[in-house]
């Protein structure tokens, strides 16, 4: 597996994900990436919450290492994202793995967590090499 730095290099140009909304890589490989945001005012909406684009934008900074890595270039085709409760923590990790790695087509689901250790959102996503 690459390291965090080769990871972080071939990402460097994603700077929404890690410019904007702060987003980290932890560990990346073929099938498989973690990625964490430390949370601010920036990633909160009007009601104080964070910000579902926030979350999503974790959710896929670690798709598109885990599906890009070792494999031709990757483009999520269709992604689906669950909110499953609003967080009291201050940091955010997303987990990408793949679910079936097919030649054309990948399959992958993606969890993101607190660090109160509490399931924050779900996605889904198809993905097309």
């Amino acid at each position: 597996n690459p390291t965090r730095d080769q990871i972080e290099a071939v990402f460097a140009n994603d700077r929404f994900a890690t410019q904007a909304a702060g987003c980290r890589v932890v560990e990346g490989g073929r099938g498989h990436a973690v990625c964490e945001m430390e949370l601010g005012d920036i990633h909160r909406n009007a009601m104080g919450n964070v910000m579902g684009g926030a979350i999503f934008t974790l959710a896929d900074f670690a798709l598109a290492i885990s599906c890009n890595i070792g494999e031709e270039p990757t483009v999520s085709v269709d992604s689906n994202i669950s909110f499953l409760r609003a967080t009291k923590g201050a940091k955010l990790t997303a987990t990408s793995v793949c679910d079936k790695p097919g030649r054309h087509l990948g399959f992958y689901t993606v969890t993101v967590k607190d660090d109160l250790d509490k399931d924050v959102a779900r996605m889904t996503a198809t993905c097309y090499r």
